[in-house]
């Protein structure tokens, strides 16, 4: 099958070969034989969409263990922001294991983790000075913005968003809304957090600050620029500026958990600065470290004032996840976040294009290269999943990585570098796939 070598976005010194290209229809041979002994020993709660087993990957394509290569437009859960194995990603890594690989940055201090605070705090949003606290995940870096914004009020309740995902962690959890597996059997979760609908400002107003809390007991209300777990959302006009604005009336901590949206994936650094909003707290992760465990919180000084030993992390913040996080930096500075809005411009509109032809795709939405689009019935317009789990399986069996979210809807989430001819490539494969299980 076609495929295309990176182009300049992608400095790589091992090509591993075009994609897509099926040797074998998968799971190969040796693919079936690794998800069998799997099967035997992996926890039960990982969910595996594909029987897809890795064997190497670099830029956009994924090898398995048969040698066949896939174009990757999930990046890993939107974690490989550079794309997989980036030479200059790599680089850091190797020079950086070289010298120091773990001492513990809530204990001791390194070079690594100095630089990479000061990088963060000079490119969060807002002008005020910053400080950091790094953590090893997204939901760390929730639980840790829990603590902080409780600290920092001395208040108790926490509002989240229905939809909204922000870890699976208790604290994290008890937050997110996404989907009822994530929750069922695992309560009692934390308590005095309340959910209001996404986008709905006036619901904070009238349903919990009439009946259910005052506004002078709320800590801190949580928001994703952008649902991308649950039903792909943008979010309507205005409401993230409201909801600055009602925070600021009434003492609250603005949180705004950049886990997948930050790091240039939507287009800019981060996504509330399409919507002009400084948020108290800046939650990042994903697409940080290019793949590594990584993750932080990033406050003004005057928010971030907890004291020595009210929290920390053995291993957040380990050198050599800082240094792949400022040679990612470096790279989506250099180009990967414009890359990513001119590909996601792209990418809408041939997602458009198809839809007119391929009258079950709807509602084309997203930002940069965090996009979304919808699987519904022709005849009804509802949302359609099986159709849309029989789209991915035949996507992939030709080559291509999705990843779904909601009740039937595709969810785009490729490497930043992604150029035009793997993008075209990718969804004419789509649309193949698509006309081959509905036609």
């Amino acid at each position: 099958m076609l495929g295309i070598k990176e182009d300049s976005v992608q400095e790589s010194d091992h090509w591993i070969g075009p994609a897509p290209w099926i040797e074998t229809t998968p799971p190969g041979p040796f693919a079936q034989a690794a998800i069998e002994r799997d099967n035997r020993v992996a926890a039960s709660c990982y969910d595996r969409p594909y029987p897809l087993v890795v064997r190497r990957a670099n830029g956009s394509v994924v090898e398995d263990v048969d040698g066949n290569r896939y174009l990757d437009f999930a990046a890993g859960l939107a974690v490989c922001s550079t794309g997989h194995t980036h030479a200059r990603v790599v680089a850091a890594i190797e020079r950086q294991c070289r010298e120091l690989i773990h001492i513990c940055g809530s204990t001791y201090r390194y070079e690594p983790m100095i630089a990479l605070s000061e990088k963060l705090a000079s490119i969060a949003p807002g002008r005020s000075a910053k400080r950091v606290y790094l953590a090893e995940s997204g939901s760390e870096a929730i639980e840790a913005a829990i603590k902080l914004a409780r600290w920092r009020t001395r208040r108790q309740w926490i509002i989240a968003f229905r939809g909204a995902f922000h870890g699976r962690t208790v604290g994290a959890l008890s937050l997110t809304s996404s989907r009822h597996r994530m929750r069922e059997g695992f309560g009692p979760l934390m308590p005095m957090v309340a959910h209001v609908p996404y986008g709905d400002v006036e619901a904070i107003r009238t349903q919990f600050f009439g009946h259910e809390m005052v506004p002078e007991e709320v800590a801190a209300i949580f928001v994703q620029p952008l649902l991308s777990e649950g039903e792909f959302t943008i979010p309507p006009n205005g409401f993230l500026p409201s909801l600055r604005k009602l925070c600021d009336k009434h003492g609250i901590l603005l949180v705004v958990d950049e886990t997948h949206s930050g790091c240039g994936r939507t287009g800019k650094m981060f996504a509330c600065q399409h919507f002009g909003v400084v948020p108290d707290i800046v939650a990042v992760s994903k697409g940080l470290a290019s793949g590594l465990p990584l993750g932080a919180i990033i406050a003004p000084e005057d928010v971030m004032t907890w004291p020595q030993g009210a929290h920390g992390s053995t291993y957040g913040g380990n050198p050599v996840a800082c240094a792949a996080a400022m040679a990612t930096i470096e790279l989506l500075e250099s180009g990967l976040v414009a890359n990513a809005a001119k590909m996601g411009e792209r990418m809408c509109e041939r997602l458009e294009t198809i839809g007119e032809r391929r009258h079950c795709l709807q509602n084309v939405r997203g930002l940069g290269l965090m996009v979304g689009v919808d699987v519904v019935n022709r005849k009804t317009g509802r949302p359609y999943r099986a159709l849309r789990d029989r789209i991915f399986a035949e996507a992939f069996r030709r080559g291509i990585i999705l990843l779904g979210c909601g009740d039937a809807t595709i969810r785009f989430s490729p490497p930043l570098l992604l150029n035009r001819t793997q993008l075209d490539v990718g969804l004419n494969v789509l649309d193949e796939a698509i006309a081959t299980v509905t036609d």
